[in-house]
Parts: C-alpha cells; structure tokens; sequence
C-alpha cells in the first residue's frame, strides 16, 4: 500500500483551527497484539501534533489488534494500516513501513512502540529536535532521560547493550539500543535499507550503525522510559542473544571493508613481445 499526507483543512479541524505547521510527517508503530494500548495511543497521537499521520504495521495479530487499526483508519485519513501476513520480527516491520511512508510525501518519519514505554509528549520534543539533525533519538542515558519501574537487571541489560555496541562500532550515542527516533526524509533516504539484516531488535543498533557510517547528524533528546502499560513484553533471550550477535556482525563486517578498501591493486598485466 501507499500512504500520503492527510488533507490540511481535516488537521485545522482536528487541532481547533491553528494552522498546520508545513512539515508534515507520520510514527510509524509496528503491532502484535497491542488491542489493549492502540485505540489510546493513536488518539493520543492525533491529539497532540496535528500535522502528524500514523502509519500502523501490524504483523496478523491474533487478538484483533489489526481489526481495530482498520477501524481507526475508517474514522479519517490519518491513520493508514499495513497489514503482514505473520509475525517477521520488529526490523522487517518497520523497514516496510519506512518504505510505504518514504512512498508518500512527508518530510519525517518517526517511530515509536505501541505500549507507551514510549510516551506521545516525548515524540514532540524527537520531531522538534529532526528539525536541526538528520536523526533524532529518544535517549535514557542522557542527563534528563531515564527508565521508570525496571528491575535491577533490565537496566543492567539496557546500559551493558549501549556500551558493548559503543566500544565494538564506535556509536556517537549513548543509547544505542532505543527504538525511539525521528528520520529526516531525506536522511533515511540515504539510507540503504536493503542492507539491514537485523529481523529483531538489534535492528536498532543496526540502524544506528547505518546512520553513523553514512555520515548522518544524530542527536539524543532526553526521554523518560516507563514500562508498557498492557500487554506482554516481546523481549526474551532468544532477542538479547541475537542483539549481541549482531553487533559482532557488524564489526567484523566493518573490517572486512576495510580491508578491501586498503587491499593494493594488482599490478597491470604486460603484454609479451
């Protein structure tokens, strides 16, 4: 499917009739059984930014959470769905929905989890922050930003995944682990995509990578992570193992291009009398 930016006079309704502000974007917010949380969050979303568009990807969810998405897309033109055939991991998901909202005409692309661990007033400080880098990033480990009602070893997880992607890619970030961010359009454009490998969560890590090797502006806005409101977490180890084994990925395929970027070229070949 194609998405595109909503009608301005449908946003100056919605926001009470202040003027849209030019810079138009959409949150892309990949689901799997989220019925408890979508309905809030997209109200929420619409609400609060009215020149902002939701873009939910939702991956055949077996409670319903893909019924409800199409319900709150009939209700404007606002709101898109994506529907997936099955569960593909969190970075196929948003990968295809970059795709659908780089289709349409927007200037940002955010995106954000459906559980409200990542909160709406934050998303507004992420897209006002687009506006001066090429990526914004909702960070916990800057001063301001920080992680509400997680255990002892989730934060340890948390910090030790941000400083093992750190010291091994050399991210000029200190959450490196977040999937809390704001593309440019231009920005993610160049980007290549096709080039993630991550299914999972290290996804985000790997989009980092990707920003930084491309030479991206990248600033961390401070965000306050509380945890999910409904639902069950997504997380297991099977998830955390994979992250870890990705960021050994992506260093040895950084030196492998280094290699071949410092290999000599072969002599020219002479021709015999």
């Amino acid at each position: 499917m194609t998405i595109g930016a909503a009608d301005s006079s449908a946003a100056v309704k919605d926001a009470g009739g202040r003027a849209p502000d030019p810079w138009r974007g959409v949150v892309v917010i990949p689901t799997y059984n989220e019925r408890e949380n979508l309905e809030r969050l997209v109200s929420e979303l619409l609400r609060a930014q009215p020149d902002l568009d939701v873009l939910v990807v939702d991956d055949n969810s077996p409670d319903g959470t893909g019924d409800i998405a199409d319900a709150l897309a009939s209700r404007g033109p606002r709101v898109s769905v994506l529907h997936r055939t099955q569960k593909d991991g969190l970075g196929s998901a948003y990968l295809a929905g970059f795709r659908s909202a780089l289709a349409g005409s927007y200037d940002y692309v955010a995106q954000m989890d459906a559980d409200f661990s990542h909160r709406v007033e934050d998303l507004l400080d992420l897209i006002a922050a687009a506006k001066g880098a090429d990526v914004a990033i909702g960070s916990r480990n800057v001063a301001g930003g920080g992680a509400v009602d997680r255990t002892p070893l989730r934060r340890l997880v948390s910090a030790g995944g941000s400083a093992y992607a750190r010291l091994l890619l050399g991210l000029p970030v200190r959450d490196c682990t977040g999937g809390f961010k704001c593309f440019r359009r231009d920005a993610l454009l160049r980007l290549d995509l096709g080039a993630v490998r991550s299914r999972g969560y290290a996804f985000q890590v790997e989009m980092n990578h990707l920003c930084h090797r491309a030479g991206l502006r990248m600033v961390e806005v401070p965000i306050v992570f509380p945890d999910r409101v409904a639902g069950r977490s997504k997380m297991t180890w099977r998830i955390f193992v994979e992250g870890w084994l990705a960021v050994i990925r992506l260093r040895l395929d950084r030196r492998v291009r280094r290699v071949r970027w410092q290999a000599p070229e072969p002599p020219p070949r002479t021709k015999s009398a």
